[in-house]
């Protein structure tokens, strides 16, 4: 879209990989460059695989009032506490999936409205949970190409990663890009004016469909792929990077 930094009026930031440092925190040169983008009129949403849970301390600690995107886009929030849409699993797909997680003995992860539950909880009743996201975690690729090719074969879920060891499931047709895509609408912006960043399978979406796909210096191989650009390390703070070059210069 070339240069001109007025070109681009909100930037949509993942968190863990992008964001964050691999410490889990924001470094102060994200910090800073978030603060001056805010003061500039820019508008800096989350937009993560994290349930809305565990991404609130950050976004608290920024000063953040704006949308979020969560789940991968199972939730949209129209700004902290003010929920916005959430598209829900049913409890007969989580069935399965969990039935899967046994069968191959791996780690498993599931987002409900009402918190995080894995492995370690023991008789959760899945009737009574309303489900977002589901995910397998195991560093036998074996084991994790068989689940993801079961899972492919029902056609029913939006299948991504966040990470080369997992899988992360959602419904069908949601995704960052279709929760930053409700955000626009929301805002009156088009994704043309919308920076996009991140690292894993699961960014893919947004990043294709913002008007700057940015995949980070650690991004896996298949992201850098089909960013439009990609910058350094989140341990670099590529984000302030993207920030100053994008979206604050003159």
């Amino acid at each position: 879209m070339g240069s001109n930094t007025n070109t681009y009026k909100l930037i949509a930031l993942d968190m863990d990989g992008t964001l964050l440092t691999e410490d889990k925190v924001i470094s102060a040169e994200n910090r800073e460059a978030i603060a001056a983008a805010m003061e500039a009129g820019k508008t800096v949403i989350m937009s993560t695989g994290r349930g809305v849970q565990s991404a609130m301390p950050y976004v608290n600690e920024l000063g953040l009032t704006t949308p979020i995107v969560a789940v991968n886009g199972g939730e949209v929030w129209e700004a902290p506490g003010k929920l916005l849409s959430r598209q829900l699993l049913a409890a007969d797909t989580v069935r399965s999936l969990h039935a899967i997680a046994q069968k191959y003995d791996v780690w498993w992860w599931a987002y409900a409205v009402e918190g995080v539950f894995n492995r370690e909880s023991e008789s959760m009743d899945i009737d009574a949970k309303h489900w977002l996201k589901f995910g397998y975690y195991t560093e036998n690729l074996e084991k994790l190409k068989q689940i993801r090719e079961t899972v492919e074969s029902w056609g029913t879920l939006e299948i991504t990663n966040s990470h080369p060891c997992n899988i992360e499931l959602n419904p069908s047709g949601i995704s960052k890009a279709s929760g930053i895509e409700a955000v626009c609408k929301l805002l009156g912006i088009s994704m043309s004016e919308v920076i996009a960043m991140g690292d894993s399978e699961n960014d893919i979406t947004m990043i294709r469909a913002a008007g700057l796909g940015v995949a980070m210096g650690n991004a896996q191989e298949e992201v850098k792929r089909i960013a439009d650009i990609t910058t350094v390390t989140n341990e670099e703070h590529g984000v302030a990077k993207v920030i100053h070059e994008y979206m604050l210069k003159p």
